[in-house]
């Protein structure tokens, strides 16, 4: 039996259908290939419940005759997009669509009526499969490090050698993602050596938290040794790439971040995470999944969720989502 699962997005996004990958290919002893976007194809590069993973961003026409020389049994769209629908169109008799919910999602952002399934987005995609008899494994989901970029103990600072948390400061919009002084706040309250964890567009936020928490004289190492500072921080922004930041995360004690796809990645590995919400909300669907977490957000806002993406700036001028969010949490030593 022959599987196409159609699904592009962020890295993030892609990842949600792991699970289902996973499922089709124990469960039904088939050869699973996934179409998605270009940026995302390493997403399945290690995956062995993957067969053949195909480029969504070639032309139309290259991509379907691709798709039609496979001759699937079956093919499972995610996307329910026009490029989807043409892509497959007429390729199978049995089609899967995910259609979403994207009035109720629309709704919600308008006028706050709640009327979204109070379950994660990969359920949501279970469901969809019911007809196959599936038995979901609720194993969460699979990302897959090669070797090489595995990052060693030894190239971290002998202080984070023993256990750091990781503070993921990326995010695709600015209302998604903490201000400096906030992310300051954070990790003062962490109180423990820190990996903070971001792209090269990152490294202006990274080097400001930086240089906070840099100090100088002996007499300012001796009063934040009797005040029990212990937050000592690696900036690692901008000099590993996505895998060694995913090796990061693996290898945290615990994984602090806005909701972006190391969030997802974090899941993965079963990290515990500290997940940080702006402008977007669990609400959605898409929270980390099979793993412990504890959400920070604003719910005392009229305004949010003001989109189901993200801004450049907050439409309100206030940015209160984030501004205003309470970090109360508790690590042990």
């Amino acid at each position: 039996m022959k599987i196409l699962i159609i699904k592009s997005g962020s890295i993030g996004d892609v990842l949600l259908v792991t699970p289902i990958a996973r499922t089709l290919k124990t469960e039904l002893d088939s050869d699973v290939d996934v179409i998605t976007s270009k940026s995302c194809v390493s997403v399945f590069d290690e995956n062995p419940y993957i067969n053949r993973v195909h480029n969504y961003d070639d032309s139309f026409f290259p991509v379907r005759h691709l798709i039609k020389q496979q001759m699937y049994d079956f093919i499972i769209d995610l996307d329910n997009s026009l490029k989807s629908k043409f892509v497959s169109f007429r390729l199978t008799k049995t089609k899967y669509t995910f259609y979403g919910f994207p009035f109720k999602k629309w709704l919600y952002i308008k006028t706050k009526i709640n009327l979204l399934p109070k379950t994660h987005i990969v359920d949501q995609y279970f469901k969809l499969l019911t007809p196959l008899g599936l038995n979901h494994d609720h194993l969460g989901l699979d990302y897959y490090i090669p070797d090489k970029d595995e990052v060693e103990n030894g190239w971290l600072p002998k202080q984070h050698q023993n256990g750091y948390a990781a503070v993921v400061i990326s995010g695709k919009y600015v209302t998604r993602t903490l201000p400096v002084n906030r992310l300051i706040e954070l990790c003062d309250r962490i109180n423990k050596p820190i990996v903070i964890i971001g792209n090269k567009e990152d490294e202006h936020k990274a080097n400001e938290i930086e240089r906070f928490f840099q100090h100088g004289t002996k007499a300012e190492e001796e009063a934040i040794e009797e005040l029990n500072k212990k937050a000592v921080i690696f900036n690692a922004c901008g000099k590993f790439n996505f895998n060694q930041q995913a090796s990061l995360v693996k290898n945290a004690s615990w994984v602090f971040t806005h909701d972006n796809d190391l969030m997802h990645i974090a899941s993965a590995f079963k990290k515990h995470i500290f997940s940080i919400w702006g402008n977007t909300t669990p609400h959605f669907g898409e929270y980390p999944y099979k793993t412990q977490f504890t959400v920070f957000e604003n719910n005392k806002l009229r305004c949010r969720p003001c989109s189901s993406k993200g801004f450049s700036n907050c439409p309100k001028g206030h940015f209160k989502c984030m501004n205003d969010v309470t970090f109360d949490f508790y690590l042990p030593d």
